[in-house]
């Protein structure tokens, strides 16, 4: 578990956890005690324990995307933990893109704020905004807080999300890589949704640029055809 402080107010941990080599994060605002957490889908209640440690509060619950090993549900024959169950264990409200919302039926419409392009929110001195990128889902959203970016399923060290799955679309993944991500500030940290190239555990977008082949294609064709399409 990796435990960074973006400022005087925020506590920013990353947390590997779960068969897939997960990455949830608990972000805590000190002034406040209140914390958002990311992709709780594994050992909720150990989550929230380290969240207990730190005094802090979990109010919101945000979601890069709704795949099984990111929100819980049932996976590989199994039904596993994730925000179902940690609504039983906190009172938060559930952020997900408005895309994906009619994939949370066991969650009460009351408890889920759907969200867009144009949704951020604030926790204590810090703006976290939602970025969507589709691709690897439908709904898929990254989270840029300060000069992190939280970016799931998206774009990973060296790699991107898998676009091959149903509600994949290649196109739309080219769009939001070379599009969106790749024109934030080179000096953004990125924060992928796994721990595929450990020890590194973070990267950042002009690295990125630099090495990631998929980011570096001339033109949507040519990913295209890299992807099998």
């Amino acid at each position: 578990m990796a435990d960074m402080t973006l400022n005087d107010d925020l506590i920013f941990r990353q947390i590997e956890i779960g068969p897939m080599a997960n990455f949830v994060y608990i972000i805590g605002s000190k002034a406040t005690r209140e914390a958002a957490i990311i992709d709780p889908a594994w050992q909720v209640r150990d989550l929230v324990k380290i969240a207990e440690e730190d005094d802090l509060r979990i109010t919101k619950i945000l979601v890069t995307h709704t795949h099984p090993d990111h929100v819980g549900g049932e996976f590989g024959g199994q039904s596993i933990e994730g925000v179902a169950e940690l609504l039983d264990l906190c009172k938060a409200k559930v952020y997900v893109h408005k895309s994906e919302v009619p994939y949370f039926k066991s969650i009460p419409s009351s408890e889920i704020v759907s969200t867009d392009e144009h949704t951020s929110i604030d926790l204590g001195s810090t703006t976290i905004q939602f970025i969507h990128t589709p691709g690897h889902t439908p709904g898929s959203q990254c989270f840029k807080l300060s000069d992190r970016l939280v970016s799931g399923d998206t774009l990973f060290i060296g790699a991107c999300g898998r676009c091959d799955l149903p509600g994949s679309s290649p196109e739309d993944l080219y769009f939001s890589l070379t599009q969106k991500l790749m024109k934030l500030d080179e000096e953004t940290i990125v924060f992928p949704g796994h721990n595929y190239t450990p020890p590194q555990k973070s990267t950042t977008i002009g690295a990125e640029k630099a090495h990631n082949p998929y980011v570096r294609f001339p033109n949507k064709s040519a990913f295209l055809a890299a992807m099998g399409y």
